[in-house]
C-alpha cells in the first residue's frame, strides 16, 4: 500500500522559510517522478515543482516558484523533500505530495504566510 505523509507546514512570516518533507513508504521510491502540487484557498490544485526518478536530475518548477523553491529527494530515506525560501503571502495552500504514477496523493500540509 502506498503512503505518503506530508510534514513541515506552519505559520511563516512573508520573506520567511519553510522546508516541507513527504516520507513515502509501500513502494520502491528511487523508482518513480514525484512532485508537489499545492491547493490555495478556492481556487484549484497547481503543479508546483516535479522531479524525476533515480538520482532527480531533471526538475520542473511553476514560474511563480522558480528561484525561490528547490524540489529534492533522498531515496536513502524515502523522503521527497520541498525548500521554499522568501514566502509570499500568495504561497499559502495545502500542499501535496503526490506520486504521478499511479496517482498516488497525500492528505497535505499547510502552509501559512501572513505577518
Amino acid at each position: 500500500q502506498v503512503q505518503l505523509v506530508e510534514s513541515g507546514g506552519g505559520l511563516v512570516q512573508p520573506g520567511g522559510s519553510l522546508r516541507l518533507s513527504c516520507a513515502a513508504s509501500g513502494m520502491i521510491f528511487s523508482a518513480y517522478g514525484m512532485s508537489w502540487y499545492r491547493q490555495a484557498p478556492g481556487k484549484q490544485r497547481e503543479l508546483v515543482a516535479q522531479i524525476s526518478s533515480g538520482s532527480g536530475g531533471s526538475r520542473y518548477y511553476a514560474d511563480s516558484v522558480k528561484g525561490r523553491f528547490t524540489i529534492f529527494r533522498d531515496n536513502a530515506k524515502s523522503t521527497l523533500y520541498l525548500q521554499m525560501n522568501n514566502l509570499r503571502p500568495e504561497d499559502t495552500g495545502v500542499y501535496y505530495c503526490v506520486r504521478y504514477t499511479g496517482n498516488y496523493w497525500g492528505n497535505g500540509t499547510l502552509v501559512t504566510i501572513s505577518s
